[in-house]
């Protein structure tokens, strides 16, 4: 049986992208927690794997030509195993070619501006002294339902994103997408980004992959202390 892969993570949108893919994938894999509200991902030995003082990362002791090797950021975590795997990465360069584009669109898009309107939507306000930016609010909602709107007319002519078969695009792009609500979106006008929504939902690994830590998590937008860690500090030497 292979070695497990180490897993940096805490239950946020980016984390869940590679619980899912674990799970999905069936690799072996040992949960290390990272407290981001806590300053976790400002320790060394995390700035080790992961210098940008973001989780998720993994440590994959069976890497490339069996030895060791560390990854961060979150699609290319995704990629990384998806290659080792062979799987939801589909079948030709062609179909590599769709995934990354879309899995790029995630990145530089749905994620940016859905964690944007979290922000200033559900964070921000609860800051002290409260910060309520209608401005700020307005633009990033608008972003986020443009996005989806892109989305839902892509999934309009695909059952999932990428492909006709789940793919990476769709672990990166779900973690994000299913918090349309406190994004302060509406699905009515978007019902094949509902029936894409309700498929991933419902698959096992899925699910498994969300739960992965969910114990773990706290109210962040309530705690001072977090507050100040998360968005009062850029970073620590």
């Amino acid at each position: 049986m292979p070695a497990p892969i180490e897993l940096h993570y805490w239950p946020t949108p980016n984390g869940h992208k590679i619980s899912i893919a674990l799970e999905e994938m069936g690799l072996p894999y040992e949960v290390r927690l990272v407290n981001i509200n806590k300053g976790e991902q400002f320790e060394p030995d995390f700035l080790r794997i992961a210098p940008n003082n973001r989780m998720p990362a993994i440590v994959d002791p069976q890497g490339p030509d069996g030895q060791p090797i560390s990854v961060f950021e979150s699609g290319a975590i995704l990629q990384y195993l998806a290659r080792k795997t062979g799987m939801f990465y589909g079948k030709t360069e062609r179909e590599r070619v769709a995934v990354d584009q879309w899995l790029f669109w995630q990145m530089g898009g749905v994620g940016p501006m859905a964690g944007q309107a979290n922000h200033f939507l559900r964070y921000a306000p609860q800051m002290d002294p409260p910060q309520v930016l209608p401005y700020a609010q307005d633009r990033y909602r608008r972003e986020v339902g443009r996005l989806y709107g892109v989305l839902d007319r892509r999934l309009a002519d695909s059952r999932f994103v990428a492909l006709d078969e789940m793919t990476i695009a769709d672990m990166a792009i779900y973690p994000w997408a299913k918090g349309w609500e406190t994004q302060e979106q509406a699905l009515d006008d978007k019902p094949h980004m509902r029936r894409w929504l309700d498929e991933m939902a419902s698959r096992p690994a899925v699910q498994r992959g969300l739960a992965v830590g969910a114990e773990a998590r706290s109210n962040a937008a309530m705690d001072r202390d977090a507050q100040r860690i998360l968005f009062g500090q850029a970073a620590r030497p």
